[in-house]
């Protein structure tokens, strides 16, 4: 049997960690050596019966498969389908007694101060977690779980970036689930729930907003490519149907400038539909709300619904999002920069506090989460520009990478083969060379960083403009990065360090001698021993420089 061990990276300094040398955290009184125990023991739990019937569902895509095979071949079902049909049920006996096992062998139960989980059946293992280390609960329940009435509790806890240190218990039903939940955030401040209201509900007006995302056009090629995968696996070549033959036949003999518009608005229309499906699905029944003084939730989802909470100290900061077509049409989302919500993958879906909603209405959400004005709405502050030298580097950028290479490629085939292809390269280099230089100029005006109060604001980004507001206290460590081009234009890239969200914030492109003082401003104590002042005696600057420091 193991336990978690405390977590050795907290210090005394952090709000939520323990004293040097004790087991508790701050504020939460240690019991006494000589005390004996006066709490009755904790009786252990199972999980939900029906996660027997949860671990069936594997079974749904193979038994599919075999019967539209059946189907596509009029009923007949040969030798091999007889023998995968004889494989599943072995699988099946094997996954139900496995599941049988680990369903009888796992247990739970929360002590007054940890929550422990015990399984295996020759290795038993058991987990212990402090529950002032947990910070987020996440209450996920795809259409299975949701039929059978069940749902799979995720307890993330500090640290668990990597998915490590995070505890989860599939299947517990719903009830179960609340429960336990409430168990978890007992340590939770009850108070300011009266003053902290509900910060967002779903307002479908909002679903104008869908069609403004990379998936109005993705979307459809990426279910275009899950549909040939799977018609490939069932051992259907699509491009040998005859209904497919004869689409690309009429499409080539039609007039190219009437069907290639057409299909583009195909696309377009199959992606907004699914668009909107999509964000229907995610954001069904959506509601962000501060259940406490300590503790934010979101709730979402509509066959697989999700409840994610959020302790407020582990709450670093949150960014105001606004993709180029979003922000077109005059909207953004919000995302949480916070600990605990596990890898880069799991850390996306969790993040996530807003719909595409109005830009007004994000930066209220922002606000409310910040319990501060986001920089921008109330109390705007004003962004520092970046040097001019910023706004040539991604035009050049965009000449070499986006406008130079299919120009020399049209060139190159033109000269080899038709002059129609000299035509198409000038043209191309005029629209590309246009659309370069005001995406270069966007995305330049973008630049911006700042000091408001106790949060560091950087703004960056045209294709997806990201407006960060991160608390300066969480700044961990600064990296100062440059190439021999940035060297050259004088210019260098902070990257401020944290330990939450995409533990690294970036603000690019500063003028490189006032990087270093913007960043010891930013988070006092951290680069004075590599600082040396201007006015200090010449003896000692030379004393700094021998021991690793840098002139600011």
């Amino acid at each position: 049997m193991s336990a978690s061990p405390q977590d050795p990276r907290a210090t005394p300094a952090s709000p939520d960690a323990p004293h040097a040398g004790a087991p508790f955290p701050t504020g939460r009184s240690e019991p006494s050596a000589t005390a004996a125990p006066s709490v009755a023991p904790v009786d252990w739990r199972r999980l939900d019966p029906r996660t027997l019937l949860v671990h069936c569902g594997w079974l749904g895509a193979p038994v599919a498969s075999l019967g539209l095979t059946a189907l596509a071949t009029g009923g007949r079902i040969t030798a091999s389908a007889w023998i995968s049909l004889a494989a599943l049920g072995t699988a099946f006996a094997v996954l139900t007694v496995l599941g049988l096992v680990r369903w009888a062998r796992t247990e739970f139960r929360v002590t007054p101060t940890t929550l422990e989980v015990r399984s295996g059946l020759l290795n038993r293992r058991l987990r212990s977690v402090p529950l002032y280390r947990i910070r987020t609960v996440d209450l996920t329940a795809s259409p299975l779980h949701r039929l059978l009435g069940v749902t799979v509790l995720r307890a993330g806890t500090a640290g668990s970036g990597d998915g490590g240190s995070e505890l989860s218990l599939e299947a517990l039903s719903i009830v179960e689930a609340d429960r336990l939940r409430t168990e978890l955030l007992a340590r939770a401040d009850a108070e300011g729930a009266a003053t902290d209201p509900v910060l967002a509900r779903i307002n479908w007006r909002w679903l104008r907003y869908a069609p403004l995302t990379f998936w109005v056009v993705g979307g459809v090629f990426v279910v275009a490519g899950s549909v040939y995968r799977a018609l490939d696996g069932m051992g259907i070549e699509p491009w040998k149907l005859g209904f497919v033959q004869e689409a690309f036949t009429e499409f080539g003999a039609s007039a190219l400038w009437l069907t290639i518009p057409a299909a583009l608005l195909v696309i377009l229309v199959l992606g907004s539909v699914g668009a909107v499906v999509l964000y229907v699905e995610n954001w069904w029944n959506y509601c962000l709300e501060w259940t406490d003084g300590r503790t934010l939730r979101v709730r979402r989802g509509l066959f697989t619904t999700r409840s994610v909470t959020i302790e407020r100290a582990r709450l670093r900061g949150v960014v105001l999002r606004e993709p180029l077509l979003l922000r077109a049409g005059g909207g953004a989302v919000v995302r949480a920069v916070a600990g605990g919500l596990g890898n880069r993958e799991e850390n996306s879906k969790r993040s996530g506090l807003l719909p595409p909603a109005p830009r007004t209405e994000a930066l209220r959400v922002a606000s409310g989460v910040l319990r501060t004005p986001f920089p921008g709405s109330a109390s705007p502050v004003q962004l520092a520009a970046h040097p001019r030298a910023a706004l040539r580097r991604r035009r050049v950028r965009g000449l070499l990478y986006g406008v130079l290479p299919g120009t020399a490629v049209l060139a190159g085939l033109g000269a080899a083969f038709t002059p129609v292809l000299l035509q198409c390269a000038w043209i191309h280099a005029v629209i590309s060379t246009a659309l370069v230089w005001w995406l270069a100029g966007d995305a330049y005006r973008s630049l911006g960083h700042a000091l408001d109060g106790g949060y560091l604001v950087a703004r960056s980004g045209t294709f997806s403009r990201d407006t960060v507001a991160l608390q300066r206290a969480a700044v961990a460590a600064w990296t100062f990065s440059t190439s021999p081009f940035t060297r050259r234009s004088g210019l260098v890239t902070l990257t401020a360090a944290v330990a939450a969200g995409e533990e690294g914030y970036r603000i690019r492109d500063l003028a490189a001698d006032s990087a270093p003082g913007f960043a010891a401003a930013a988070a006092p104590g951290l680069l004075d021993e590599f600082l040396v002042h201007p006015e200090l005696p010449r003896q000692a600057r030379n004393g700094l420089r021998r021991t690793g420091g840098a002139e600011g």
